[in-house]
């Protein structure tokens, strides 16, 4: 059995106004470093919709696609295409050994959606999934605190930063998008 290539540090931020997701580029298999600079975060609807994942590639991939079907089939109703997702996630029976997460975001709202059915609007509107995600959630969380001054991008970046340089799954490579 071959390890699944996966880790990685997803963080969207909400702060003065402006939505900012960004992901590292590192995937690893095992304990080695399969690719440097994957992009993971996916501009959808023309742009107003910006989603990063974290988990399996190639499960992420599958649920951005059901994702993307969802915002199409609900006008662009992001909570009602995630919560959409989330149930047929938890029923489906291919769709629920996906081993994935994703955060989703538009003009307005951020949200958190897991396999196991959950859609969380994150506290203190800072959102994280993947291996070094508690990393970047802690220094955003700090940033937005202490720092009110910075921007939504320049916390996702610095916050990025902090967790490369902490988790050994997280590397430099970012890809950050504003909604």
């Amino acid at each position: 059995m071959q390890p699944t290539i996966h880790a990685t540090t997803v963080l969207g931020v909400i702060h003065n106004g402006d939505i900012v997701i960004g992901a590292d580029g590192q995937a690893t298999m095992g304990a080695t470093v399969a690719k440097s600079n994957v992009r993971k975060i996916r501009k959808l609807m023309d742009g107003k919709v910006v989603a990063g994942f974290a988990g399996s590639t190639a499960d992420a991939f599958s649920l951005l696609e059901r994702f993307e079907e969802k915002l199409n089939s609900y006008g662009g109703n992001l909570r009602r295409a995630a919560i959409e997702l989330a149930k047929e996630w938890r029923t489906d029976r291919f769709l629920r050994h996906l081993e994935a997460m994703i955060i989703v975001a538009n003009a307005s709202e951020m949200l958190i959606i897991s396999g196991s059915g959950d859609v969380l609007e994150p506290d203190k509107q800072v959102a994280s999934i993947g291996s070094g995600s508690m990393y970047a959630q802690s220094a955003a969380l700090a940033l937005k605190a202490h720092a009110s001054h910075l921007t939504a991008e320049e916390i996702v970046r610095e916050s990025l930063t902090i967790a490369a340089d902490i988790c050994i799954y997280t590397n430099h490579n970012f890809i950050i998008e504003k909604v």
